[in-house]
């Protein structure tokens, strides 16, 4: 068998010559036998996968549209009436309830889409991975740094082909800003500012006190997986789950995973040295309705040490002084700011629309050659080209796994015993060094029976 070209290093830090290299391989794709193929399930480019969603109601559901040329084999929610209209579309996939059980029992299954809630993709995608599934997963990829961890190691150790879902990624704009970025368009980077509107859901209340019954076609123990167990309640989903700290990770996990894209790879980074953050009043329910984090990364490949400013629910950074006098600071719902020494760069969610301010800067720049190979036909079919054999996709747990560190530990900061203070981060051993008791939130602290098995 060929060995599987992998694009990225095991230490998960990117290049110029690693970065996005699933594209540079696609080019030269040919239809050949699958006993020649390297990974998992040996698949030929020319054969269909087998593919089962997880949480197939909300995002799973436009995730399973990117495969649809593929074989849907097997559909799992535990809401049967929330999913409805997706077993509809597929009705030739087995429907099922527990993913455990699917995963025991229908053995024809080669990948995994996983669109749960935040607080199930671990266990989910673990068990996918331990049984030679290669596996989809949603952003956030975890909900806290050691499951992050956890899943980039697993899928090295299975040797499956992964992705998180943040499709920004194979997209141009993230292209462009790392092309420009180290082509020295705006000098050394060293602060960036980024943004978004969210949070769109309720943050900054308490539990409800009511406990109305549990819709029949709901399966509320299965929904609330490793969490700790409490009352059903509709304000938890199929949505709003997101602003709870017991199951999502607010507008940071939301949306990061996104907008601080391009940062994290045109700048190279791993793993920050510090994270603080403010936000408004705290609450161990759900996360605070605005909030800033500021993380601190040392120099690194060539770069100069840098931070990274996170700023959500209506707050923002100032206006540079070169944003020409009538032009918003907002570009789109979601933004960032690169400031260089000879600079600034701007672009919106997924990297999108880059632009030098002021304009004058943009029209002048002579834009260098392409360096990075762009991705064809969208993220779930970059995906699939791994799961054949083809070279690792552009979003895997060695690049996803450690961008999910970056941002989950912004949450970290959040708790509400630690926002004020700097936590000083040794991204190697995976502990806060400053306070031991912040270190109690970097770990997942499974219900009984549902706790990960190696």
């Amino acid at each position: 068998m060929t060995e599987k070209k992998n694009t990225q290093g095991q230490d998960g830090k990117l290049s110029r010559r690693r970065f996005m290299g699933a594209a540079a391989a696609t080019a030269a794709f040919t239809i050949v036998p699958s006993y020649v193929l390297g990974g998992a399930n040996g698949k030929a480019p020319s054969e269909k996968l087998n593919i089962a969603g997880v949480g197939i109601g909300g995002m799973g559901k436009s995730n399973l549209g990117g495969c649809e040329r593929e074989n849907i084999v097997a559909l799992c929610d535990v809401d049967w009436n929330y999913a409805a209209p997706v077993f509809k579309k597929y009705p030739n996939a087995k429907p099922w309830k527990d993913f455990r059980k699917m995963l025991d029992e229908q053995k024809d299954i080669d990948a995994v889409i996983v669109a749960t809630p935040d607080h199930l993709h671990t266990p989910v995608a673990m068990a996918a991975m331990q049984r030679g599934k290669h596996v989809y997963v949603q952003k956030p990829l975890t909900r806290l740094v050691s499951e992050a961890r956890a899943l980039t190691e697993a899928a090295r150790k299975y040797k499956v082909a992964t992705q998180m879902g943040n499709q920004g990624h194979s997209q141009e704009g993230v292209r462009l800003i790392c092309e420009w970025i180290w082509d020295g368009a705006i000098g050394e980077v060293r602060e960036v500012h980024a943004w978004t509107n969210r949070p769109v859901w309720p943050q900054g209340i308490d539990r409800p006190k009511d406990t109305p019954p549990v819709p029949e076609t709901l399966d509320w123990d299965l929904w609330v997986g490793p969490a700790p167990m409490r009352p059903y309640h509709p304000c938890y989903l199929p949505f709003n789950w997101r602003g709870w700290w017991d199951f999502g990770g607010g507008a940071l996990a939301d949306m990061a995973c996104h907008v601080l894209d391009p940062v994290f790879s045109a700048l190279k980074l791993k793993y920050a040295t510090s994270v603080e953050a403010s936000c408004t009043k705290v609450n161990k329910e759900t996360f605070p309705l605005a909030s800033m984090v500021h993380f601190e990364y040392p120099a690194r490949e060539g770069m100069p040490a840098v931070k990274i400013h996170w700023y959500d629910g209506g707050l923002k950074p100032a206006r540079p002084d070169v944003l020409e006098v009538g032009r918003s600071l907002d570009q789109e719902s979601s933004n960032v700011l690169f400031i260089g020494s000879k600079g600034v760069l701007r672009c919106g969610e997924y990297g999108g629309s880059p632009r030098l301010i002021p304009e004058t800067a943009m029209k002048a720049y002579k834009r260098p050659p392409q360096t990075l190979e762009r991705i064809k036909g969208g993220h779930e079919q970059n995906w699939i080209r791994a799961c054949k054999g083809g070279p690792a996709a552009t979003s895997n747990f060695d690049y996803s796994g450690p961008f999910t560190e970056m941002v989950v530990m912004g949450n970290l900061a959040l708790r509400p015993e630690n926002v004020g203070k700097k936590l000083e981060w040794d991204g190697d051993k995976m502990l806060v060094t400053n306070d031991k008791k912040a270190n109690d939130y970097v770990q997942m602290h499974y219900r009984q029976g549902w706790e990960l098995k190696s």
